[in-house]
């Protein structure tokens, strides 16, 4: 593998790139032909969030550009406001997003942070919002796999047996009263409380303010101090806690479908997109959350893990 050596060489590049003043759109000019013919360079650098899942998928990105021919790098960097403008200027090629928050990020990022949201639960009307607003920027989308990282909501196993809940329609319906366990922002979030309340008719009592998915949230479901906690679709964990998942069957929650994002001009060709494209009818939800069990829980490498995936799934 080639990318682990370069990473020093990537990391100065950053930071060079950043220190030069390109953390910001306005003083971001290096951004390629927009309205050229789609690049295709041979190195390609392959960016991560530097949280668990997005270095699962910047591996399994990295390992099929490898095996498309392409010689690779990784490169984790800690949040969107740093590799984002790395991407449009061409110091990062690849990364791992999710649709419908990377679509409101750019929309805020263009039109100031009370642009209203172009993030929706329609998938396809959330990939034009996102390719429309990523063009300008020199940004390609490539097309969205099955799957999907997006806020969820669990319960403890034996409090949906007892009530014979699968969904949050089931709960909206039962009439109980639910405590939730979530951000403090949650009670003016329309995905959250007043969603849950308004889509579904749950009657949501209080939120406790203990935070997404937390250790603390999580404990507290499971002691029955609160009833429902807020996740994400891809949490690794709810077992150990004896909590499971209510599907949001009336689709509360904005599509947040995995989307590869690439530098048109440097990544924007037929072969990348084909490479990177072979993920897109394997992955599911439920790969992600097993993945990121078996590094958050079994101490496992993304790297090694993302490769076994991909050598089983007869990727590699």
């Amino acid at each position: 593998m080639t990318w682990r050596p370069r990473l020093a060489g990537a990391a100065l590049a950053l930071a060079a790139l950043l220190t030069a003043g390109c953390a910001t759109g306005p003083a971001l000019e290096d951004r390629g032909d927009v309205t050229g013919p789609p690049g295709d360079s041979d190195h390609l650098v392959v960016g991560s969030a530097g949280f668990t899942e997005s270095d699962l998928l910047a591996h399994m990105y990295a390992l099929l550009l490898e095996d498309a021919g392409y010689d690779t790098e990784f490169l984790s960097v800690a949040n969107r406001e740093l590799y984002e403008p790395a991407l449009e200027a061409g110091q990062i090629d690849v990364v791992p997003e999710y649709a419908a928050t990377f679509a409101d990020w750019l929309n805020a990022k263009a039109h100031g942070a009370d642009a209203e949201p172009v993030g929706s639960p329609d998938l396809g009307r959330t990939m034009r919002a996102l390719r429309a607003l990523a063009a300008p920027r020199g940004l390609a989308v490539l097309d969205p796999g099955r799957a999907v990282d997006q806020n969820a909501f669990a319960v403890a196993a034996s409090y949906a047996r007892e009530h014979r809940l699968k969904t949050l329609t089931d709960l909206g319906a039962s009439g109980l009263k639910v405590r939730l366990a979530a951000g403090d922002e949650c009670v003016r979030r329309p995905y959250c409380a007043p969603g849950l309340k308004k889509v579904y008719g749950i009657d949501v009592t209080a939120v406790d303010p203990k935070g997404v998915g937390t250790t603390q949230a999580k404990k507290a479901v499971q002691s029955g101090r609160d009833q429902m906690v807020l996740t994400t679709s891809t949490d690794a964990t709810l077992d150990a806690f004896g909590l499971v998942l209510l599907a949001d069957d009336k689709r509360l929650q904005n599509a947040d479908a995995v989307v590869p994002v690439v530098n048109r001009s440097r990544a924007g060709g037929d072969r990348v997109a084909r490479a990177l494209g072979r993920l897109n009818t394997v992955l599911t939800t439920g790969d992600l959350a097993d993945m990121n069990r078996r590094v958050d829980s079994w101490r496992r490498l993304p790297e090694d893990v993302a490769k076994a995936y991909l050598k089983d799934k007869g990727l590699l």
